[in-house]
């Protein structure tokens, strides 16, 4: 696993399988959070402080969108892999069906995280669900609610999936991650909507060749068009000022 800086935000390059591997071991005993990062998520990081701390603060930021991980094999790591938010979610109910690894889900709409709760168990019938929770409202603070840590610790999970969408998601594990016992937060993101079958998944053609985004804004124009058709545009205008700019003061040099 290798960091590399894009846009000041720190996201590490490794092969999915050596993502599962690291994220089951610290399942078992640690204090972690992980945001697993788009474009969308790091243009908001560059230009929001809270959201920057948020991100330079989690344990590991995954490469969720193909163009981070084209950055990172230009960045002279070849191996990277999309660390993909629902392939990561299956992969590791999967292989922590023999570890007793005990899994919640926290997020999506009103009965999005039940629904999810049952595809799963039914796809990994050994796999051990501590609880699930949709929560109402704005579940953002200054500080966290006690009552939400209260609920997720007697849960006794090992990993708390959350899926607020990016950045909420990672402000949340940011206030509450020194507050709740369970070793591993996890955000997701639409993982919750994909894998329960609430809204439909990208080809995966589609999702190899970058093209994702057209999917999602055909499926939602309304919701999405701003985040693709705009934060897109600034991501690469971020990447080239971000380029370009050391050249420029040397030529004034």
């Amino acid at each position: 696993m290798r960091s590399i800086d894009i846009l000041g935000i720190r996201t590490e390059a490794q092969s999915f399988q050596a993502a599962v591997a690291t994220l089951l071991s610290w399942a078992e005993a640690g204090q972690r959070y992980v945001s697993t990062a788009t474009a969308y998520t790091l243009v908001m990081g560059s230009q929001h402080p809270p959201i920057s701390a948020a991100l330079n603060e989690a344990d590991m930021v995954t490469a969720d969108g193909m163009p981070l991980v084209w950055l990172q094999r230009w960045s002279g790591v070849q191996g990277a892999e999309r660390v993909y938010g629902p392939d990561l979610m299956l992969a590791l109910c999967r292989e922590s069906e023999q570890r007793g690894i005990r899994h919640y889900f926290y997020g999506g709409l009103p009965g999005v995280a039940d629904t999810l709760s049952l595809v799963l168990q039914a796809r990994y019938p050994k796999l051990v669900v501590a609880g699930v929770h949709s929560p109402a409202g704005d579940v953002l603070g200054e500080a966290p609610q006690q009552a939400t840590v209260d609920m997720l610790n007697a849960a006794q999970a090992d990993i708390i999936w959350i899926g607020l969408g990016s950045p909420k998601q990672d402000l949340w594990m940011h206030i509450y991650r020194n507050q709740l016992n369970a070793p591993l937060l996890i955000g997701v993101g639409a993982a919750f909507d994909f894998l329960s079958g609430v809204k439909p998944q990208a080809p995966r053609w589609m999702q190899r060749s970058g093209l994702e985004w057209l999917y999602r804004l055909i499926q939602e124009p309304q919701r999405l068009w701003k985040r693709y058709l705009i934060y897109n545009l600034w991501f690469v205008a971020l990447l080239l000022g971000a380029r370009l700019l050391p050249n420029r003061r040397k030529r004034r040099a």
